[in-house]
This record gives structure tokens, sequence and C-alpha cells, in this order.
């Protein structure tokens, strides 16, 4: 799935094409895309639409379009924009032509993607409020409020990481190397960590992010840029898909796990797996009331 690094890696790469320029023409062939309209509904208040700036948070492409509109598409698992894509690829789910004769190409097999238009800015905000937490690199994104969300919460640390309404943008790959980096275990209670484990897990989140965007993302399975081309970040994990390679800190193997649904990769020597807790013992003779 596209996370932080991917969509910023087609934001910046997009951005040129598309920003000051009309969708001359737009069609939709997946009913699943457009949300709370029709394809034909959507395709025509888009026709026409001028592109004024192309923003990103979280997971999230944001369209800014003239009339205080904006488009926020959503990649999911396998959505891919393409520009001048020729042939036409498999899997096409939207067309649209810009005013200086390039065409988009939306992609995505497993069409789970979205799009969705917002009458304004203060609903767009709204909207993305309601689902999305802080994002890595912002003000807001600091060991005390990642303490302070994390307050209480027995769930797996990993979880808490994925949950788009805590931390915007992280996803499985960079949840892996970020614990990998900050040697905790995936599996630890996530109101188990202390300020300072919070301030050093809050540091190596940005790390991996910064490296995936410096390698303009990882392509494992179908992530591709706007010319169809491969990032290479994948070239660079330090656990994750290397289940059974020598960790590159320790040359411990590494080993795979299963966190909330998602496989997950783990040095249990840099990463130490957290100690279960021992069970008070029952007094002898009854209940003890």
């Amino acid at each position: 799935m596209p996370e932080l690094p991917e969509v910023e890696t087609i934001r910046r790469q997009l951005a040129p094409h598309v920003e000051g320029r009309r969708l001359e023409s737009v069609e939709i062939r997946d009913v699943r895309w457009p949300q709370g309209t029709s394809p034909e509904a959507l395709a025509a208040q888009l026709t026409g639409a001028r592109v004024e700036r192309l923003g990103r948070l979280g997971k999230y492409l944001i369209w800014e379009l003239d009339g205080d509109r904006h488009l926020l598409v959503h990649l999911r698992m396998t959505g891919a924009l393409l520009v001048d894509a020729t042939p036409e690829p498999a899997h096409t789910r939207a067309l649209i032509a810009l005013d200086d004769g390039h065409t988009l190409t939306y992609v995505d097999p497993r069409r789970f993607g979205t799009a969705q238009l917002i009458a304004s800015g203060r609903e767009r905000d709204a909207f993305l409020s309601a689902r999305l937490g802080a994002e890595p690199f912002s003000e807001q994104f600091t060991p005390v409020y990642l303490r302070a969300q994390a307050r209480g919460r027995s769930a797996p640390v990993k979880s808490f990481i994925l949950d788009q309404r805590r931390i915007a943008g992280v996803g499985n790959i960079y949840a892996d190397e970020a614990l990998h980096r900050a040697g905790v275990h995936p599996l630890r209670p996530a109101g188990s960590l202390s300020l300072a484990q919070w301030t050093t897990l809050k540091r190596t989140i940005e790390q991996a992010l910064a490296a995936g965007i410096d390698a303009k993302g990882a392509s494992i399975d179908d992530f591709r840029h706007i010319d169809g081309a491969r990032g290479s970040f994948q070239d660079s994990f330090l656990v994750h898909t290397r289940a059974g390679a020598p960790c590159p800190g320790c040359g411990t193997p590494i080993r795979k796990l299963v966190v909330g649904g998602r496989g997950t990769y783990v040095c249990e020597r840099c990463q130490p797996r957290p100690r279960r807790r021992a069970r008070r013992a029952r007094p002898a003779g009854g209940s003890g009331r």
C-alpha cells in the first residue's frame, strides 16, 4: 500500500504536470472510485476545473481546485496515477485529459482507491481531522503527543502506529523500520512506553519516512512513479520482508510475526520481546473475600 513517502513522491512528481492546468475532459469507468456520487456526476463536476495546488495529508492527495473545491484521492492498496501512459494500462479506472494535451490515467487492479469532491476548505478540514491524527514532521507530532495518545492503551505499539487517527501516513513498511531503529518490539503495549522511548520512536519514525522519500518510495508490489518507474527504498530495508536474513545490527535471523493481522518483521535481539506479566496467585482456601 502506498504510504506517506510513496504518496509524497507522487505529489512531487505530479504537481508540475497539473498545477495551473484545467481538466479538459474526465472519464470515470469505475463506479467504486467516486464517493457519495456517481461517476457521471463527478466527471461533470471536475470537467473544466482548474488545479490550483496539489497537496497531501497522510495518505491523501489533495487536489485544490478553483471555486474552493477539493478532490481527495486515496490510492489505497494498488492505486496508481500515470502521466501519458501508452498503451492504455490494464485496470484503467479513470482518464483525465489536461488542457496542455497530456493525459492522466488512474489504474487500480483491486479497486479499493477512492475519490471524493469536497465543497469547501472548511469541509475538507473537518473531513480530514475526523480521520487523521498528527502527521510526522509537523509541529503537532511530538513525544508528548504520542505518549498522551497511547496512555492506558494495551494494544501493541505497532497497531497504535498504524492507526491513522493517531499518526497520519505511516503504514506497515515504515512502522517495521521505525520500530527496529528504535529497538522497540512491535508487541510492546503502546501504553507501556516511557516518554524517553516515545522521543526515540518519534525520531525513528521520521527517519524511516525521510529515507523512504529520498528513495522515492518502496516498490514491493504495485507502487509505481507517474512514469511507471519503481521506487528503491525496498533495497534498503533493515527488517521489512527480510525474514530469515541476518539483522544488519547483530546478525540474528529476522523473524516474521503477525501483529494486528499484519505481517511484521523484527529482530528479537535488538528489539526484546515484552515479558508476560505474572498472574497474581489467588489466596488458598476460598475466594479470599
